[in-house]
């Protein structure tokens, strides 16, 4: 019986095999070196840190990519801009100080009655000097006219105002 320790293998072909084996390995190694190189300049803005997050995903080979996987940011830049943008955007937007119609969004005044986009009724007139009303107010702030109860009501404000002219006929 032979064993498989007595068949001859060229040598050749093992050490082919094994430089083989070595260079995938190698290759591997500087693959994984540049993915955590590419990956910390899109998530970290400081170069000397790139270095550094390189540099620990080149030492311990096959290692390092996997520590470097869990202590990087966990955003990219691009998404952090984003996200900046949108929250100044989001900002500006509550820092508007302009008025809108509930219903069409259209810019009015603390002042008007009704929308002039969609004439939608926004407030009820006081019924001495005609200032505008809030619906919880008691009294005129402007004149000091008491406000009946029922004079604003939910189903006055926010209602388009029909138009109450007569139509002619032909």
């Amino acid at each position: 019986m032979i064993a498989a320790a007595d068949i001859p293998i060229a040598s050749s072909t093992v050490d082919v095999a094994r430089n083989v084996g070595i260079l995938l390995g190698v290759v591997f190694w500087l693959a994984t070196v540049y993915w955590v190189y590419k990956d910390a300049r899109r998530r970290i803005e400081d170069p000397w840190l790139v270095g550094m997050a390189t540099l620990l995903g080149a030492i311990p080979p096959f290692l390092g990519p996997l520590i470097y996987m869990l202590f990087r940011p966990p955003e990219y830049l691009d998404e952090v801009r984003e996200r900046e943008l949108e929250m100044l955007a989001m900002e500006e937007r509550l820092a508007e100080h302009g008025l809108r119609c509930p219903v069409c969004r259209g810019a009015v005044e603390a002042s008007f009655l009704v929308c002039p986009v969609c004439t939608t009724r926004l407030k009820q007139a006081c019924t001495e000097c005609a200032a505008p009303l809030e619906p919880i107010w008691q009294v005129c702030p402007y004149c000091a006219t008491p406000v009946p109860p029922g004079v604003v009501t939910g189903e006055d404000v926010l209602q388009p105002v029909r138009s109450h002219r007569p139509r002619r006929s032909r």
